[in-house]
């Protein structure tokens, strides 16, 4: 389901709304922990996550999947999506495109003001934060969703993300159905654009 509602464009553009706020370069560990704690804000407001990513439990905590796998070179990008904002990591670092360097929040097209209005909030709370303190946020309780995978990976359902936020059976049913239609009709429309 979360391949056809992963939206890579957007992935990038929050990931450059990050690195914009950083002044251009921030580590992937803290990087990926903004990302995922505000597709976690955005699914406890909205019911739904900007992104649209896979997530998972890894060792240092939740990750968003699929924009991982973007971080660490594995997936080619498309026209207009991660490779056209975020330079390749160096120093387990990423930093904003030279193309890119002299970009505003306003640039990021593909981000609604709902969206950009999450991102504040958890550039308010956790920008401030090194990449450890965020890391050790989501371990010691701040996302108890996240399981210790034991060195590995355990992928998440959406049903474990709508518990620990507080979500009733009925809302959390509600929202994984929406999550399922709107993964069908994304589906049709690449089918019918291929």
């Amino acid at each position: 389901m979360f391949k056809e509602l992963f939206n890579e464009k957007k992935a990038a553009q929050v990931a450059a709304f990050f690195l914009i706020r950083a002044n251009a370069s921030l580590s992937i560990l803290k990087l990926m922990k903004l990302m995922y704690l505000a597709e976690r804000r955005s699914f406890e407001n909205y019911g739904e996550g900007v992104v649209g990513d896979r997530l998972v439990s890894m060792p240092h905590g939740p990750v968003l999947s699929i924009t991982y796998n973007h971080m660490s070179g594995e997936l080619i990008s498309t026209p207009g999506g991660w490779d056209s904002w975020v330079s390749d990591r160096a120093e387990h670092s990423l930093s904003l495109n030279d193309g890119k360097r002299n970009a505003t929040v306003d640039d990021l097209l593909e981000l609604s003001d709902a969206d950009v209005a999450v991102l504040e909030e958890v550039w308010k709370k956790f920008g401030h934060m090194t990449q450890y303190q965020v890391r050790d946020y989501t371990h010691n309780g701040g996302c108890p969703e996240w399981q210790d995978p034991d060195g590995s990976m355990i992928p998440m359902k959406p049903e474990e993300l709508f518990k620990a936020l507080n979500f009733s059976p009925e809302q959390s049913n509600a929202y994984i159905a929406r999550m399922n239609q709107q993964a069908a009709i994304n589906a049709a429309h690449r089918s019918s654009a291929h």
